[in-house]
């Protein structure tokens, strides 16, 4: 059976009036039945009734009519959620007052990369569930902890765990602690993670220095610097075809000779996907097509508001696995694969970064 109608507007008195009038029964569509039955009451008001009663039943109907007829709320559009400068200077406040120490170089860990901070001295650890505004990191292989200290004789400060745009987080709040950095006076960043090999010369426990990269959600609207510009952090629109630092990728394969471990540096194009699911097949093969060396779920957006605010960026790539491509193939990408790989080879990439933060 269909909504019951209303009873007609002669036949209703004034407490049945106030009831309709406050109630919820007339949606929209039977707000246009209203407007006919509003029009056939005030021509029985006119032929049929006395002066009072006409009076009466007059006030009624506009009041009614004011129910029926009152305009739809349509809400604005709104713009996508940032945070504004003074929020972000807050937490880099709350640091500034919490710490004496003054880094120049930030490092943003990936997945079972955080050992990096244990090589630091004179550390300062802050949760990060206990810094004002800070988001809190929920993947396993992320400690979730911000680390002040020094390496090689440099002021660091480093991140470890970062935030996905898969665990919930919206792709601003992903890049929130890029811009506290950047009030810190923070003037290079060091992004590192670990990534799927798309490239077929790479193997399982090479590092890529990234030198380019794909972002897929940017693609699809997901970029940090979408929604007001703040001038404070950078122009409305940046460049990217310089994201990575040229010089610093130089000094990092000149690094890599010092130490031995050139023979598994590569160099490539870095891919990002929303995740947090691994790559189909037919996905992988178009990531190759498009000239992607190694994918991952991470690292673009932070290096896309680096480079807004004018920090300079280096970028290194574990590859933990192989993408498959084959579909007679039974190998399967999980997370714990990725982290027994980066077990085997971070001692390297720990190596790698601390002697070339001794250089910059």
């Amino acid at each position: 059976m269909g909504p019951k109608c209303p009873p007609p507007l002669d036949k209703l008195n004034s407490a049945q009036f106030n009831c309709h009038i406050s109630s919820s029964w007339y949606n929209h569509s039977e707000r246009c039945q209203s407007l006919t039955r509003i029009s056939i009451s005030a021509k029985r008001l006119v032929t049929g009734d006395t002066k009072r009663r006409r009076a009466r039943r007059y006030k009624e109907l506009r009041r009614y009519e004011r129910s029926v007829l009152q305009p739809v709320q349509v809400r604005p559009a709104r713009l996508l959620p940032v945070c504004r400068y003074e929020q972000y200077k807050k937490t880099a406040d709350w640091l500034l007052d919490h710490t004496e120490q003054r880094p120049k170089v930030a490092i943003i860990c990936g997945s079972g990369l955080g050992g990096l901070a244990d090589l630091m001295t004179d550390k300062e650890v802050f949760q990060y569930k206990d810094i004002p505004s800070f988001p809190i990191s929920t993947v396993q292989g992320h400690a979730g902890q911000l680390v002040f200290g020094k390496l090689q004789g440099r002021e660091c400060v480093c991140m470890q765990g970062r935030f996905h745009f898969y665990e919930g987080y919206n792709i601003q709040t992903v890049t929130y602690p890029v811009r506290v950095f950047f009030l810190l006076g923070v003037e290079t960043l060091i992004v590192t993670n670990a990534a799927g090999g798309l490239n077929g010369s790479f193997d399982v426990g090479d590092i890529m220095l990234i030198k380019d990269h794909i972002n897929m959600p940017g693609f699809a609207g997901q970029n940090p610097l979408c929604g007001h510009n703040d001038d404070r952090f950078g122009v409305r629109f940046p460049c990217m075809s310089d994201a990575y630092d040229r010089d610093l990728r130089a000094l990092a394969r000149e690094t890599a000779k010092e130490q031995s471990c050139d023979s598994f540096l590569q160099e490539g194009v870095y891919c990002m996907l929303a995740g947090p699911t691994y790559e189909t097949i037919a996905e992988c093969r178009l990531l190759q097509k498009l000239g992607a060396d190694a994918v991952g779920m991470s690292t673009v957006p932070e290096v896309v508001v680096a480079r807004h605010c004018g920090l300079r960026v280096l970028g290194l790539s574990l590859i933990t696995n192989k993408v498959v491509t084959d579909y007679d193939s039974d190998d399967k990408a999980n997370h714990e694969e990725v982290l027994r790989t980066t077990e085997r080879r971070t001692q390297d990439l720990q190596k790698l970064v601390s002697n070339l933060i001794g250089k910059i």
